[in-house]
């Protein structure tokens, strides 16, 4: 899986990211491409500490460790997986505004390139610098890869 860590993957998401447009179509899915934008930056503000994600109960932590290295592996997510709730964004959203607030947080993402302490995630324990960049690559690919770019 490519990093977002890594100059090239780095450039290939913003370039993806700026082929969106207000009209971009949803291959799959119930979000529209400003809900999507939004969705996607949610999980980008774990690592960067901007906001706090509930700690589960104990059984669901398990469930969370069974899955936690599908989160960066190579294969691609299936289309349809589930979303967690805090995740999930079903009020509309301007496009330009949820454009613009992803690109920074990518940006500020790839800035802590060099980081080698991250926040444990709260529901999946804790992930290498290299397993952040993947899974947050691998995040952005599957929802560009949804709406076509």
């Amino acid at each position: 899986m490519k990093s977002l860590f890594t100059e090239k993957a780095y450039a290939e998401i913003l370039e993806r990211l700026d082929n969106l447009s207000q009209e971009s179509q949803a291959k799959w899915g119930k979000m529209n491409v400003a809900q999507m934008l939004a969705h996607c930056s949610e999980p980008l503000k774990v690592p960067l500490e901007k906001i706090t994600l509930a700690k589960p109960n104990p059984v669901m932590r398990l469930l969370f460790s069974l899955f936690k290295k599908s989160l960066y592996d190579d294969k691609p997510w299936k289309q349809g997986l589930p979303t967690s709730k805090e995740f999930k964004i079903v009020d509309e959203r301007d496009f330009q505004k949820e454009k613009q607030a992803l690109k920074t947080l990518i940006e500020e993402f790839y800035s802590e390139k060099n980081k080698t302490e991250w926040p444990p995630h709260p529901l999946c324990g804790h992930f290498t610098t290299e397993q952040w960049g993947k899974m947050q690559y691998k995040h952005l690919d599957h929802h560009f890869r949804q709406f076509g770019s």
